[in-house]
């Protein structure tokens, strides 16, 4: 269930009318069933992984929360790209691609697997921009989560909207790290990606829908999922530490396609890592950072 408050759907907004989102609040129960949670555990398995519980109860899995509150939107209310339409709570912006660019984290307790948890959601900023692609924008929404049992998430998302371009141009390609922690090399290939689309109710075209992504959208492939790359991050940095995480940031800085990829770490000082996907070409993806208490 939700409870949202703000401005409702309109035209496209112009930098002025976007910021009547500033503030906007919504408000929903969620839960992570075992069989969302069954889902979620097939589209991210990896050989290197062990296979967590699911059952009632069990302590879920970090980064897990993402799958808990599906948006069940009508299909008439989704856009071209596979999205619910805009002009609900996030604003309705002039650009047709949007990404979840990165975020920020802090825990405090773990959640479980059928556990009730409330969520706050608020617009924090719109801010229009003008890079080397062109004009776009970023939407920033905080996120405060409670279970029931006493867990707590606070959580910022970056969303940006951009313009389609009429060509793609790869962003400056990082390098990989000389000499990780670990290395491990994952198949991301288009079962796992439509698999973690479901598991997130996530429509977005880009990474199920060849067709579209190439067409439509201008990428070379099927586009993996930023959220999909920080959850296989954070398990590996869970695995490999021993620690559950105090903070997690994490940001996109080239776009990943369907393939493989490596997911490898430096270590940053005392109680931290440095995370990042890799592509086979060589680049990063995805850059995390992980801080835990020892």
């Amino acid at each position: 269930m939700s409870k949202s408050e703000g401005p409702m759907h309109g035209t496209a907004a112009t930098p002025q009318d976007a910021q009547a989102w500033v503030g906007r609040v919504e408000t929903r129960e969620g839960a992570l069933s075992p069989e969302f949670a069954g889902m979620l555990m097939g589209a991210l398995g990896q050989p290197a992984a062990p296979q967590p519980a699911i059952h009632t109860g069990a302590i879920m899995p970090v980064l897990w929360h993402w799958a808990a509150f599906p948006e069940f939107v009508p299909i008439a209310d989704i856009a071209t790209d596979g999205h619910p339409k805009l002009g609900g709570f996030l604003p309705p912006l002039p650009f047709n691609r949007r990404m979840w660019a990165g975020g920020k984290l802090a825990f405090k307790g773990r959640f479980a697997i059928g556990e009730k948890i409330t969520k706050r959601s608020e617009i924090l900023s719109v801010d229009f921009k003008t890079g080397h692609t062109g004009d776009m924008a970023f939407v920033r929404v905080g996120h405060d989560l409670r279970g029931q049992g006493g867990a707590q998430i606070r959580e910022e998302q970056d969303i940006v909207y951009l313009p389609i371009p009429d060509r793609f141009r790869a962003p400056r390609a990082i390098a990989a790290p000389e000499a990780p922690i670990f290395n491990e090399r994952v198949e991301v290939g288009p079962v796992r990606l439509f698999r973690y689309s479901a598991a997130t109710y996530n429509a977005h075209r880009i990474h199920y829908d060849r067709d579209y992504a190439t067409g439509a959208e201008r990428y070379p492939g099927l586009v993996v999922h930023g959220p999909m790359q920080a959850t296989l991050l954070m398990e590996a940095a869970m695995r490999h530490t021993g620690h559950a995480p105090t903070r997690f940031s994490f940001r996109g800085v080239h776009p990943m396609f369907d393939g493989h990829l490596h997911l490898q770490a430096e270590a940053d000082g005392p109680g931290a890592l440095k995370l990042c996907t890799v592509a086979e070409a060589g680049h990063q993806g995805l850059q995390a950072r992980f801080d835990w208490e020892e």
